[in-house]
């Protein structure tokens, strides 16, 4: 008996201490699901608000709205019936990303209409992001956007102003080219105001990312519009930001991309660089049937240049060969070429720097013709950048470069190894 009393006590000692720890742990249970509960309601209840309020606004600006970061909104049907169905036939041109068609707004105004391919997504990122950064842009060599369908729209539709005569790729290796189109002048002034498009867009804060001159635009005067910002970017945003998917064009993409995934302001830099070449030589940035090693056009020219061989980059047909001024000019920009396809971006030239260079050596005035080689008005009375075989050259001001091979009579070699391929 008194062992049954022990066992007892102890059974009720036991029960005692162990019941009120299970409740307090199942009171702990209770409270967490409890709080858990609560916090996921509150979570889903905010994003529900945000979705809802950012779709209602979404749809407030660009379904019933008139206008989407200062853009106007059009309506699928409009561009449709100003495109004609988007019928092949007027079809400008198409990329990476989509195709454009020639088109006429009911106010009689012409336009060219950009289809994306897609709508998912990251096509509506470049979409929204192409929006925002040329709704807060105005210069006179950039191209306008006069507005957009909504993101909502059953295809995604971008509306610049038609520029009517080709790009510069056209003019030099495309469709419109033909000798003499494209005389010196004209291409001196293709590269100032591309350089001055450029700077003005670094100056406010955007990196181009895909400068090509496929996406250089001229009107009937053969002046510039830059334009296709789908990739483009604004500095804060992109300080960080490191991409592994494919950026920009084969032949201008910054050979520091890929090491580093991130592009700059001097990936741009770079990128103008093969303009430049493109400019003087009329050759294309990537053309598969010339010699395995000078597939990639910044390739070639930076060979041509260290070897003291500028003369056969150089187009023939501008007349380098027989106007000393024509010659001097080519071969100084050939230079300022040169310094933007530097491999290691510090030792690039920024764009204002460039622009700098570009409008003296337009400025040039012939010293034994008295020439004026430019449009009309002389820019500076500076004595003009001679000959890359003269004594002096053009200088970028202010920036340790590497030296240049019209300053010296040895064989040069750059500071940085040679462009490899940009693909």
């Amino acid at each position: 008996m008194d062992g049954d009393a022990g066992i007892s006590k102890h059974l009720i000692l036991v029960l005692g201490t162990v019941i009120p720890g299970v409740v307090i742990l199942l009171l702990c249970l209770v409270i967490i699901i409890i709080w858990r509960r609560n916090k996921r309601n509150h979570v889903s209840s905010y994003i529900s608000s945000k979705n809802t309020s950012s779709d209602h606004l979404s749809r407030t600006d660009l379904e019933g709205g008139s206008a989407y970061f200062g853009a106007s909104v059009f309506s699928y049907a409009e561009l449709e019936q100003a495109t004609d169905d988007f019928d092949p036939s007027k079809e400008l041109g198409d990329g990476g990303f989509g195709t454009v068609y020639h088109g006429k707004l009911l106010d009689g105004r012409e336009v060219a209409v950009k289809r994306l391919y897609e709508h998912n997504f990251k096509r509506v990122k470049q979409f929204m992001n192409e929006v925002e950064i040329l709704t807060r842009l105005s210069h006179p060599n950039l191209v306008i956007l006069y507005g957009c369908t909504s993101r909502h729209s059953r295809e995604l539709l971008l509306v610049y102003e038609y520029i009517p005569n080709g790009t510069v790729a056209d003019h030099l290796h495309g469709d419109r080219a033909k000798e003499g189109s494209l005389a010196w002048p004209i291409r001196m002034n293709i590269a100032i105001e591309t350089a001055r498009a450029l700077a003005y867009l670094h100056l406010s804060d955007v990196i181009h990312r895909d400068v090509k001159t496929d996406n250089i635009l001229l009107d009937n005067d053969f002046r510039v519009k830059v334009g296709d910002f789908g990739l483009s970017r604004i500095f804060p945003i992109l300080a960080t930001h490191v991409s592994t998917s494919p950026q920009g064009t084969p032949g201008y993409v910054d050979p520091e991309y890929h090491r580093c995934f991130q592009l700059t302001e001097k990936s741009d830099v770079y990128s103008f660089g093969v303009v430049l070449v493109e400019l003087i030589s009329s050759l294309p940035a990537v053309d598969i049937n010339r010699h395995r090693d000078d597939i990639n056009l910044a390739y070639l020219a930076v060979n041509r240049i260290q070897n003291h061989a500028i003369h056969e980059l150089i187009d023939p047909s501008l007349g380098f060969e027989s106007d000393p001024s024509i010659e001097r000019m080519t071969f100084s920009v050939a230079e300022v070429a040169f310094r933007c396809l530097q491999l290691d971006k510090d030792m690039r030239p920024t764009m204002e720097e460039i622009l700098e260079a570009l409008m003296e050596i337009q400025a040039y005035k012939d010293e034994n013709t008295g020439k004026i080689i430019d449009d009309g008005s002389v820019l500076t009375t500076r004595r003009p950048p001679s000959s890359p075989d003269g004594e002096d050259v053009v200088l970028l001001k202010n920036r340790v470069v590497p030296v240049s091979p019209a300053s010296v009579t040895n064989r040069w070699v750059s500071t940085s190894t040679t462009p490899t391929s940009s693909d």
